[in-house]
Parts: C-alpha cells; sequence; structure tokens
C-alpha cells in the first residue's frame, strides 16, 4: 500500500491481486450473490478514491474488510434484513479436492449444510464469522473492521460459533 501511494501503480495490482478472493468470498457470503459484485465493485472504488488518506495503523486487509463492512451495513439498512435464498450463495463454496461422485456430493452437502447455517445467524455474527474464518483476522481485527469494542466483537464470534455448533449436529 506504501508502495501505491507513492505512485507505483503495479503495488495496486499486487494488492488488488492478493485480496480480491478473500474480498469477495465475504460479500458474497454476507450479502448473497445478488449484491456482492456491486458492492466489491464500489469497495475497490473506495479505496482507490481514500489511497491519500489511508494511515498504515491498521494492515491493510483490516482496511479493505471495513470499507467492504460499512458498505454491506448500508446495503442491510436500505434492504431491511430478508431471508437470503440459499440457493443464491452456493456458489462462493469452493470446489471439493477430490473428484469421486460420491465423495463430492458428500462434501457438497457439507458445505451446503454450513453455508444454511451461516444463512441464519444474525448479520452481525455471520460478518464476525466469516471475517475470521475467511479473512483470518483476529478477535481486535474484527472489532476494528466492524467498528465495535473487543468484548463486542468477541461475544458476536462466540455466539455464532456456538450457533453453527449447534446447527450442524449430525
Amino acid at each position: 500500500m506504501r508502495d501505491w501511494t507513492a505512485g507505483r501503480l503495479p503495488a495496486f495490482e499486487a494488492l488488488y491481486a492478493r485480496h480480491r478472493g478473500m474480498l469477495y468470498r465475504f460479500l458474497l457470503r454476507g450479502a448473497g450473490e445478488s449484491v456482492a459484485d456491486e458492492l466489491f465493485q464500489e469497495t475497490w472504488a473506495r479505496v482507490v478514491a481514500a489511497r491519500s488518506r489511508w494511515k498504515p495503523e491498521a494492515k491493510f486487509s483490516t482496511w479493505l474488510l471495513q470499507i467492504a463492512h460499512n458498505l454491506m451495513v448500508d446495503h442491510w439498512r436500505r434492504q431491511r434484513p430478508a431471508e437470503p435464498d440459499p440457493e443464491t450463495t452456493i456458489a462462493a463454496l469452493e470446489a471439493p479436492e477430490e473428484h469421486r461422485p460420491d465423495a463430492d456430493l458428500s462434501q457438497f452437502e457439507q458445505r451446503r449444510r454450513l453455508q444454511r447455517a451461516l444463512e441464519t445467524l444474525p448479520p452481525e455474527q455471520r460478518e464476525a464469522f466469516l471475517l475470521r474464518a475467511e479473512a483470518g483476522l483476529g478477535v481486535q481485527e474484527i472489532a476494528e473492521a466492524t467498528g465495535v469494542g473487543r468484548e463486542t466483537a468477541k461475544s458476536r464470534l462466540r455466539y455464532a460459533l456456538a450457533r453453527l455448533r449447534e446447527a450442524l449436529k449430525p
């Protein structure tokens, strides 16, 4: 990011390549397929617009996810929470590693169960879980990205994990 703010365009290309997958998965699972593309583009547009105001106080990924979080919150406020369609977010799941039909089906079913369980979480808990699982952020970084206190972020993550464990019991 420092190189890019100094005017080196290849540095932005490296940032984009490094963070695009994680950001898109976060938006896809957090907001749904119907608006993920729009939020993804808007996030990067805001990164470009805010380039001169970036300060190296936090990791770039934390700053990027904070922008995405704010856009997602704005989207939720405009839409009022609706039940997401489970079928719309299946595309976000990674392809199974094995290619045996029975293994593919089993892994698909497990991922589908997880996606459905994620969709039952309140948006704040789902977001905390996704920031941890998709972006690998710690509790303090989740708090910074979402603009809440450390204990609030920790509680959201703990409640999300508890609800997911309950939902995924055999």
